[in-house]
């Protein structure tokens, strides 16, 4: 039976304490104490500030009416802002916080102003990546040193990564001029942002990717000793160094042009959401919809990370954020604790390849294949949606299995209330869906989400103060309206209205509260970027190695070589690599290292191109729940209190869908909705029904016997059955599915006919 739950546990459930740190650095989710954590707080606004004008493209040199340009209107801002902090000194105020953020936003200003009608890409890469070294040090610094020593080294290792981003701001044009032809303090520069970075990586996010990496630039400068055909011609360290440090091909490769645009843009993104309260209105809706119903928690907490993944992309992000409430709730409903945290950590990960906005892994997967990201959202509809019905049905069965009931309704929030006072948060996030799926660029995409979300916020505290609700509610109206009117004018309208807010919000009540908030918003997406910045600039020397010594060919050809006898030999092979990788580095660099090895040699064998690298993404995010290491387990583990290790296994028997959607999506690309040799219009869609039916039975198969329920208890005969039933689902051999639904009919007939037998001795009872 279910254990009871009144509504001031609920209550209490809901105010979940704050970590001490995040999983993904191990670092705590604040910038430090005293002077130097305020410093490092508005680096990091002046980090997300640079990132937002840079992403947006916005000309700071055009026009705006007669001859005034938004040039002089920022100076202009910095010169009241200079004169106010003057004037409250005067008065007898503390003004550091306010000179740390005028000094900060002004450096910014002026990296911005050298190339004030775009900045070139090379050196918003190079940039974004010294503002990474920077903020990373300095965390580390504040928060890891022991002495004054070890602090002052933190903050110079981070001010040196800081100044080789500025080496490349610098000298742009002379870098481009003499390409190839690298001077003495080149060299040095250049060894020095491989040796920074390793270095940070590793404080940062632990020696697995810094050590693969290191492996791989080894390569390249002793590669041509080891023997045929692992050997290359031979390359000098000036020729790697200039490879990798100073062209589009290492540190600076596609990994980090895409966090320094579209990644960025969408962490900032949810960062403002969050501060919005959309976690708050995800939290009640999901409780208002399923919290009475059987193993309600569970399912609150499967559907919650279900919406949460469509503005955070991270599962360690939504195992810390939803857990917080999720894991608690779960275990003292009944639910033990390594299957309560196996739910929300299996739920967290799916957040990945939840569209609309799936994880960073999408945006560069976009753009390596150069297709339009929608391709990449259809391709993981169906899959998405077959891995969370897996979860929610593991929840369903555990609970009917336990006994498990739902809480009162009364100790609950209601759904529709919920939607009817915040459904003004959800319009950013249905703007951003119609620009992804209307053949916008993500980067566009983003950036109205970005702009529109940021007036919200702002709106918020005029609208607080209209008591009408009618009033209210066609304030928001009228403000969409004028915000979808600016859209189709242009971004930089729409950020014409930010700013206008923003003026407004000083002389209202509340809003000077608001814009701290927007600004905290902005110190907190600097800070969520630097495990994926991080990683994605070190992977860019494995990206490096292979385009100069073509090592990815080599391995291919191997790949290849194995699936021309056997293709489901090169698809484990992939799995494998994918797995194992996967237990030390995050997604990111694991896709790009595996895609990069083994996609090639896939497509080569016949498998399409998207199929292929959604085959390496999913794995990769497997991982995460793969023993013995599993970041999203062992994040959930210190909120379960209970081993990462079982947590990991109880996700495991969840995401078992995970594991077996991608193989059956390379002998049917139907199931990510990809062309099929042979099928057109009728037959295709057909096609695409038949994968989902077929599928489909398999997770409900499969679900069944991980927990031995169905409608009732199974022997472990049955069970049996219902996982060999499912297997036969899933094998892309002749006859293989008529004989697993003719055994489907048999096990589920026989399973619901004795669930009846079962139950007429206790009706008669």
């Amino acid at each position: 039976m279910s254990q009871g739950v009144n509504a001031s546990e609920v209550a209490t459930l809901e105010a979940p304490s704050t970590p001490v740190a995040n999983p993904e650095h191990g670092l705590p989710e604040n910038f430090g104490e005293g002077l130097l954590g305020k410093l490092l707080f508005w680096i990091a606004v002046a980090f997300s500030t640079f990132q937002i004008v840079t992403a947006f493209g916005i000309p700071l040199d055009r026009p705006i009416f007669a001859n005034i340009s938004l040039i002089y209107l920022i100076g202009a801002a910095f010169v009241a802002w200079a004169g106010w902090l003057i004037f409250l000194r005067m008065k007898g105020r503390s003004v550091i916080g306010g000179v740390l953020g005028l000094i900060a936003l002004a450096i910014a200003y002026g990296l911005i102003l050298k190339f004030p009608g775009s900045l070139p890409s090379q050196v918003v890469r190079a940039l974004h990546v010294g503002f990474l070294c920077l903020v990373a040090g300095a965390m580390l610094a504040n928060h890891k040193a022991r002495s004054p020593l070890t602090l002052a080294l933190g903050w110079l290792i981070g001010l040196a990564g800081f100044a080789i981003g500025m080496y490349h701001w610098g000298l742009y044009e002379e870098l481009l001029i003499r390409s190839g032809e690298l001077t003495q303090l080149d060299m040095i520069v250049g060894i020095a942002a491989i040796a920074i970075l390793f270095y940070l990586v590793w404080r940062v996010m632990g020696p697995a990717l810094p050590i693969v990496a290191g492996i791989f630039l080894a390569y390249c400068l002793f590669g041509n000793y080891l023997p045929a055909p692992f050997d290359h011609r031979g390359y000098s360290l000036e020729q790697v160094i200039e490879h990798m440090s100073f062209g589009t091909e290492g540190l600076y490769a596609t990994p980090t042009l895409v966090s320094a645009t579209y990644i960025f843009l969408f962490i900032l993104f949810g960062a403002f959401l969050e501060r919005a309260g959309m976690i708050q209105l995800f939290t009640d809706v999901a409780m208002g919809l399923f919290g009475s119903a059987k193993g309600g928690p569970a399912k609150v907490a499967v559907f919650s990370s279900a919406l949460m993944g469509t503005i955070s992309g991270s599962g360690v992000a939504n195992v810390v954020s939803t857990g917080q409430f999720t894991i608690p709730l779960m275990k003292r409903f009944g639910y033990k604790a390594e299957f309560a945290g196996g739910v929300e950590a299996t739920a967290s990960m799916g957040g990945q390849i939840m569209p609309p906005v799936m994880g960073a892994v999408a945006f560069i997967m976009a753009e390596t294949i150069d297709v339009p990201y929608v391709e990449i959202v259809k391709a993981a509809i169906i899959p998405a949606i077959l891995y969370y019905t897996s979860a929610f049905l593991a929840v369903h069965l555990e609970a009917g299995k336990s006994g498990l009931r739902g809480l009162a309704r009364s100790e609950l929030p209601s759904a529709a209330r919920a939607l009817k006072e915040k459904w003004h948060l959800i319009l950013p996030l249905a703007v951003l869906v119609y620009l992804l799926f209307s053949g916008y660029t993500p980067l566009f995409a983003g950036s109205i989400g970005l702009a529109l979300t940021v007036v919200l916020i702002l709106a918020g505290s005029f609208a607080f103060g209209i008591l009408n609700q009618t009033v209210r509610i066609l304030f928001w109206v009228g403000l969409g309206l004028i915000a979808g009117a600016f859209l189709w004018l242009g971004v930089t309208l729409v950020l014409a209205l930010v700013a206008i807010l923003v003026l407004l919000s000083l002389f209202v009540r509340g809003g000077p509260e608001t814009l701290e908030a927007c600004r905290d918003a902005l110190a907190d997406g600097a800070r969520q970027a630097l495990p994926v910045g991080l990683a994605c600039a070190v992977v860019g020397i494995v990206i490096g190695t292979m385009t100069l010594t073509g090592i990815g060919t080599i391995f291919g050809n191997w790949v290849v070589s194995i699936g021309r006898d056997s293709l489901i030999a090169s698809l484990v092979l992939t799995m494998i690599v994918s797995l194992i990788l996967g237990m030390g580095i995050p997604t990111i660099p694991n896709y790009i290292i595996t895609s990069s090895l083994a996609a090639p040699a896939l497509l080569t064998l016949g498998v399409p191109l998207i199929v292929s690298h959604m085959f390496v993404f999913y794995f990769g995010i497997m991982a995460d729940l793969t023993p013995p290491v599993a970041l999203a387990a062992f994040a959930a583990a210190p909120i379960a209190k209970a081993s990462g290790f079982r947590i990991g296994f109880a996700a495991l028997r969840i995401a078992l869908p995970g594991f077996v959607i991608p193989y059956m999506a390379v002998y049917d690309p139907a199931l990510m909705m990809q062309p099929v040799p042979g099928l057109s219009g009728f037959a295709y869609w057909a096609d695409v029904a038949y994968m989902v039916v077929k599928a489909g039975l398999a997770v409900v198969l499969w679900g069944a016997a991980s927990v031995g329920y169905l409608s009732t208890r199974m022997p472990w005969w049955e069970r049996v059955a219902a996982a060999v039933a499912a297997a036969f689902l899933v094998l892309a051999l002749p006859m293989t599915d008529q004989v697993g639904f003719a055994l489907t009919v048999l096990v589920l007939g026989f399973h619901f006919w004795r669930s009846r037998q079962v139950a007429k001795p206790a009706v008669g009872q």
